[in-house]
């Protein structure tokens, strides 16, 4: 879509923007929740640059937008990329070093020949921020038929390197991709801030750091600098798993799901050798996006985790200090805005803002 085309959306996009403020009841207080955009196609990445400038990507009409802090103005970035299912664009990271080098991490799929594979890469935002420059592609996983479990999120640690959660697309329970350590269905994949694939176990794939995921669709550093994963689940059973380098997550080994319509997957909930969750929902929620919050505008939720629900239409806090039956104690805060969310995101401004798969939108959620 042509630049000029583009601006003339988004001002539909713009005006389209629903009047006023919502408001929720929590833990903390009454919180307002505020429009910021809409009109979004699947939006599915969120990220903020250092000037509180933010990005979108919509999965299904490939673009990659970059909007004012209050969704005034808005750039068409991305090139277009093969989508199907539940491939398209997916997410995008903003590294620390942005402010220097301008670059961009991206997730996305393609489709070379008969199949889809997901792909990292990362480019460069252009100095008039018209466009992406120097895109270079850094991974691309197998090539398989189907458009299921992608993962795809990407997460920059402390020390500057790049994890890349990856689903096991759609190969469990009949398969054991997820458990193959020489294939990337089902793993966390570990980079150097350059690209490269970092330290491997011996006979892994090259940069694989995890195994045994079913489909991670939320992924964050937590407090204590380690890396930590949301992953669906098969008919329950999505987990919270902090992850580390060289383990089992057991997918589709071990579960705490079962088939769809019921029956038993794989060896029951637990067996040694493999990681338990931290924390499982039975029933599924479908969680998407993670978040450890700060604290900067509601202290009482510092150091707390917050994930999107896909299916059940509400964010879920959880309390990682608090121990509940399965796992961490949970809150769920539910509004008319909070329908399918997709990804969550802490503003510069200690803020949390959400996309809306239902509504297409962004929201900000505050005292």
């Amino acid at each position: 879509m042509p630049l000029l085309r583009a601006f003339a959306a988004v001002a539909l996009m713009i005006a389209a923007l629903p009047a006023g403020a919502g408001g929720v009841e929590t833990s903390a207080g009454p919180m307002q929740i505020t429009p910021v955009a809409t009109g979004f196609d699947q939006p599915w990445g969120l990220a903020f640059l250092p000037d509180g400038r933010f990005l979108v990507t919509e999965r299904d009409a490939r673009r990659l937008w970059l909007l004012d802090g209050d969704g005034g103005q808005a750039r068409h970035l991305a090139p277009a990329i093969a989508i199907g299912n539940q491939g398209g664009l997916l997410d995008v990271m903003v590294p620390h070093d942005f402010a220097e080098t301008r670059q961009l991490w991206l997730t996305y799929t393609i489709e070379p020949g008969v199949g889809r594979a997901p792909v990292l890469a990362r480019a460069r935002l252009s100095a008039d921020d018209a466009r992406l420059e120097d895109v270079k592609v850094v991974f691309v996983g197998a090539v398989m038929p189907g458009g299921r479990h992608f993962g795809s999120r990407v997460v920059e640690a402390p020390d500057g390197s790049i994890f890349l959660t990856l689903g096991d697309r759609g190969t469990g329970p009949g398969g054991l991709h997820a458990q193959w350590p020489e294939h990337p269905e089902g793993k966390v994949m570990h980079f150097t801030a350059d690209g490269l694939p970092a330290d491997t176990p011996a006979g892994a794939f090259p940069g694989m750091y995890s195994l045994g995921h079913r489909n991670p669709q939320g992924a964050a550093i937590g407090p204590d600098g380690a890396l930590w994963l949301v992953e669906h689940g098969p008919q329950g059973g999505d987990e919270v798993n902090r992850v580390e380098k060289g383990r089992n997550y057991g997918w589709p080994v071990i579960t705490w799901g079962e088939e769809y319509g019921g029956g038993a997957i794989g060896e029951g909930p637990v067996k040694e050798g493999m990681e338990q969750p931290l924390h499982y929902w039975v029933p599924s929620i479908a969680p998407s996006g993670m978040l450890f919050y700060s604290g900067a505008l509601v202290p009482e939720w510092k150091g707390d985790i917050f994930t999107g629900s896909l299916n059940s239409d509400f964010i879920s806090r959880l309390d990682p200090d608090t121990p509940a039956d399965k796992g961490f104690a949970e809150e769920r805060i539910a509004a008319a805005e909070t329908a399918r969310v997709r990804a969550v995101a802490e503003a510069p401004d200690g803020s949390i803002w959400f996309l809306s798969v239902i509504d297409g939108a962004v929201y900000r959620l505050a005292p």
